[in-house]
């Protein structure tokens, strides 16, 4: 079971951390939102809890919960520029359709 970071993504990760000053981290999980069922949330993390699950993927660590774990196994977070947008981009193997507008999925 792991979730990683591209290099990319691991980067610009990094990066926000240090211009923010503190954070050990970035925390990844779902919640049950959206058309499909399910919306990622993607939070800095300045305190860890006993609960959290942790992965390291290029420097960064990576939080989740356990419940959140069973959907995201095997996820590798991304980070991509494409003309004027650029951001977070999720590839989840356990995905099995998205809704239109790219905000939430159902596994």
């Amino acid at each position: 079971m792991a979730i990683t970071l591209s290099e990319r993504a691991a980067a610009h990760v990094s990066a926000f951390i240090a211009k923010r000053g503190k954070g050990l981290g970035i925390r990844l999980g779902v919640k049950t939102s959206g058309c499909s069922g399910m919306a990622y949330k993607l939070e800095f993390v300045d305190t860890a809890s006993d609960e959290d699950v942790t992965f390291e993927s290029h420097g960064v660590t990576v939080f989740t919960d356990a419940k959140s774990l069973a959907y995201l196994d095997g996820t590798e977070l991304d980070y991509a520029k494409e003309g004027l947008n650029e951001g977070f981009q999720f590839n989840n193997p356990n995905v099995k359709n998205e809704c239109g507008c790219g905000e939430s999925f159902n596994v």
